[in-house]
């Protein structure tokens, strides 16, 4: 059987954050179809520790630190042109690492998950099928920063210009690209012009027996609310600030005992510097599901967010009801007020958090609604049943 190359910008395992969830998950869906060669980038040397567990499933794995600075990216893209957002994970090594496997395996489709890892498939690859995994509409989300004013809001525009231009002219010359909603890829097909001959959705899903009520020893803890994510990433770390100065007050000023925790490895200053009144932040810690456990509400109020945002899945999997903005909810295939709660504006969010800490029984129902949902829905297995064909292998 014909050999798979996968790209990936950072090392697919341990899946602990939400592009490495999703990259394990089709990687290791993939080296059940066929011997997979992977290719990959490191960006946190702990990730090294995990190669001997990768050995076992895939053929061969090769991973070379990812070393260009970000202010060196953005030189080069001025100097040369394309995306600095593409070029800061660009790697000689790796790049001939690819080549030594194209030409001495049996290589016939190359998965290149993340948009920065198209850099590396040839453009001259023969008869080899080129499946490139979005997951998200990159440009998109920079199009949104360059909203603010000032020169990191014209920074941003054109970076969105110039990511547009790659993400579009990769899925002309990709047999098939994909994203992890309807939501990213109808944004995608419109602002590109390209087809559902072009553009598929391969959706996320979660591990029900992992996430699961009850999975881990921890108890309840009465009023405790909690917000998990990367808590260096910029709209993490925009959420919680928000959150904390528009909502948390209210809550707390209706109820004292009322507890919030930011859970999350990597707490900038600023999100330290949110502790106190109520507001726990963790850091690093070894299982998120002990504190989505204690929770009696999970929040997600990003407003900016692409794609699916698995910090909800797992809660609503945990049967935790979920406060959720519109951004965070998109793409999520649930019904709003049964399975999760959408709300937006902060008095509301507040509102609901203090009614679902007053009314057990809706917390409950929602909760259990919330779980029924993930049941029947995001397994991966039937969020995955697409890859043979999308890989050319049915």
């Amino acid at each position: 059987m014909a050999d798979i190359l996968f790209l990936a910008h950072r090392v697919p395992y341990p899946p602990d954050r939400g592009d490495k969830i999703r990259s394990w998950h089709i990687l290791r869906a993939l080296c059940a179809l066929a011997d997979v060669h992977v290719a990959a980038l490191c960006d946190d040397s702990r990730d090294m520790a995990h190669l001997r567990f990768l050995n076992r499933h895939a053929a061969t794995i090769a991973v070379f630190p990812r070393n260009t600075p970000r202010d060196e990216a953005a030189v080069k893209a001025l100097l040369f042109g394309g995306p600095a957002s593409v070029r800061a994970f660009a790697n000689r090594d790796l790049a001939a690492y690819v080549q030594d496997v194209l030409s001495e395996q049996n290589v016939k489709t190359i998965f290149a998950f993340s948009g920065q890892m198209a850099q590396y498939v040839p453009k001259d690859r023969g008869d080899r099928r080129f499946v490139m995994d979005f997951v998200d509409m990159d440009s998109a989300k920079y199009a949104e920063w360059g909203r603010a004013g000032g020169f990191e809001g014209r920074a941003n525009r054109f970076e969105a210009k110039r990511l547009l231009a790659y993400e579009a002219l990769t899925a002309r010359r990709a047999d098939m690209s994909t994203f992890v909603s309807t939501a990213e890829a109808e944004l995608f097909r419109e602002t590109t012009g390209l087809g559902a001959d072009k553009v598929q959705v391969l959706g996320n899903g979660i591990d029900l027996a992992h996430y699961a009520p009850h999975s881990v020893g921890a108890e309840p803890v009465p009023a405790r609310v909690v917000f998990t994510g990367q808590m260096d990433y910029a709209p993490n770390i925009e959420a919680v600030c928000d959150f904390v100065r528009d909502v948390w007050s209210t809550v707390r000023a209706m109820l004292p005992h009322a507890t919030f925790a930011i859970v999350g490895r990597n707490p900038t200053p600023q999100v330290r510097a949110l502790a106190g009144d109520g507001v726990i932040v963790t850091g690093e810690i070894p299982d998120t599901r002990e504190w989505l456990q204690q929770a009696t509400v999970v929040v997600a109020p990003l407003k900016l967010a692409r794609g699916v945002q698995n910090k909800v899945l797992e809660a609503m999997a945990m049967a935790k009801p979920v406060v959720a903005s519109t951004a965070a909810a998109l793409g999520i295939d649930a019904t709003a007020g049964r399975d999760l709660l959408v709300v937006d504006e902060a008095d509301a969010q507040a509102a609901a958090i203090v009614h679902l800490i007053g009314h057990p029984e809706d917390t409950m129902r929602i909760g259990l609604a919330a779980r029924a949902r993930m049941v029947e829905r995001y397994d991966w297995d039937v969020q995955l049943a697409g890859l043979p064909a999308l890989m050319g292998l049915a």
